[in-house]
């Protein structure tokens, strides 16, 4: 390519030579041919250097994949050696080099109301910055930064903020500990949620509503993979904080615990949370798991009357991917306890504490099609979910009604560009308010 560039270049140096004295051209014409012949080899100089730049680029780019993948490799072969007789000294720190990985992904969603089609909007919903830096071959850490709906300012919808922020260490006999702010082990999506990951544009009402997405908390943890295809997830971290509940917002009718989340931003952590999962992987193809978290949520408010509130929530999940299909299924729960007396002084407000919410959906996809550069998966899903399923007893005639449970069927496809972007398509159904019924496409990208 350069040679050609080259080339091109001497080729038009010499004919704007051999055309300065032409036998009838006039001084106009010269003047017009060697300002044309000039451009074009500036041109050409801005393609060579275009070329040179791509060309460095790529080099910086095979470095650090090589780099890369001799850190990945480097515990096989040094456990290999160690197998063949090598002495641990083989395989210590110094076989090792630090490197770090930039990751990202983000998308953009248009929304059309089916019956509002006034109200349509288009969102850059999100984008997200991650770096993961290995320190050796058994500590990290890992790093999110997201912003989310394009803009943010004191008068803008958008938010910034850190996803997540950990470091971790593996032992030898494979146990991890994390400490930092990290995500929940919970449904399937929490840990999992890159646009590439899951079928709609946008994420599940019961993996938004019931358990709010993305769930973090700052914390510690420990975790474990088992040979026979079972991992656990064990945790100490800050909790949810009940005196954020604001009785005249729609928050707490959208998200329970969205709503009173405290993501790492200041964390009242008088009364700390405790969480579990497990996850069985012993058939190919096949995740079976649950998971648990409890916690205190009143954080010794001062003349709160919830201090002894108690947020719970659990969750069942599987996941199945036999040849083209992918199943799934979540059922989670969660409750909020002793918020009579809170909610007695929500007396007239709109959206008192409830004592109970729930949700469950099932889902399965179909790859159609599929060649070496794209794929095509159409999907359906069914989801119930009720933000406010009870609420704690209060004399009679000052009670709020349970709200019903809204019901959402979901059609849609996914069409894939290689394994790092994607075109969505579907229409949502529902059942309770047929309001919001609506058609949304999206593309995003994964890397």
């Amino acid at each position: 390519m350069k040679k050609t560039l080259v080339a091109q270049a001497l080729s038009i140096a010499f004919l704007s030579t051999a055309i300065v004295f032409p036998a009838h051209a006039s001084e106009a014409e010269l003047l017009q041919r060697i300002e044309k012949l000039a451009a074009e080899l500036d041109a050409i100089k801005a393609e060579l250097a275009a070329t040179r730049k791509k060309t460095d680029v790529v080099e910086q780019k095979q470095e650090a994949l090589a780099s890369t993948v001799s850190a990945s490799i480097a515990p096989v072969a040094a456990s290999g050696a160690a197998g063949n007789g090598a002495t641990g000294a083989s395989s210590g720190a110094g076989s090792w080099a630090q490197s770090t990985v930039v990751t990202s992904y983000g998308e953009i969603n248009y929304t059309r109301p089916k019956n509002a089609t006034n109200q349509a909007e288009t969102d850059v919903a999100r984008a997200v910055i991650g770096i993961t830096h290995r320190f050796d071959e058994k500590t990290k850490m890992v790093a999110e930064f997201e912003w989310e709906h394009a803009v943010t300012s004191a008068d803008d919808k958008g938010e910034s903020e850190v996803e997540q922020l950990y470091v971790e260490h593996e032992f030898n006999n494979g146990l991890r500990a994390k400490a930092g702010l990290f995500l929940m082990p919970v449904g399937l999506i929490n840990t999992n949620h890159e646009p590439t990951a899951y079928y709609g544009v946008h994420r599940n009402f019961v993996e938004t509503a019931i358990i709010p997405s993305t769930w973090r908390e700052a914390g510690f943890g420990l975790s474990r993979t088992h040979d026979n295809g079972l991992t656990w997830d064990l945790g100490l971290t800050t909790g949810f904080d009940l005196s954020k509940w604001d009785t005249a917002s729609a928050d707490g009718t959208e998200s329970p615990l969205g709503s009173i989340h405290q993501e790492g931003q200041l964390a009242k952590s008088h009364d700390l949370s405790m969480h579990a999962a497990l996850n069985w992987r012993g058939i190919p193809g096949l995740l079976i798991g649950g998971f648990v978290f409890t916690g205190k949520a009143g954080q010794a408010t001062a003349d709160f009357a919830a201090n002894d509130s108690r947020v719970t929530l659990w969750d069942m999940h599987a996941r199945y991917t036999p040849g083209l299909w992918d199943l799934s299924a979540v059922y989670t729960r969660g409750t909020i306890s002793n918020t009579d007396a809170l909610n007695l002084t929500f007396i007239g407000q709109p959206t008192p504490v409830p004592s109970s919410f729930y949700g469950w959906y099932t889902q399965a996809a179909y790859q159609l099609w599929k060649n070496e550069e794209y794929s095509f998966t159409p999907f359906v899903r069914y989801e119930l979910f009720n933000t406010a399923h009870s609420y704690s007893a209060v004399p009679q005639g000052l009670g709020i009604a349970p709200q019903a449970d809204e019901k959402v069927a979901t059609i849609g496809a996914s069409f894939k560009i290689g394994e790092g972007v994607v075109l969505k398509a579907d229409y949502q159904k529902f059942k309770l308010d047929s309001s919001r019924d609506r058609l949304n496409l999206g593309v995003g990208y994964s890397f």
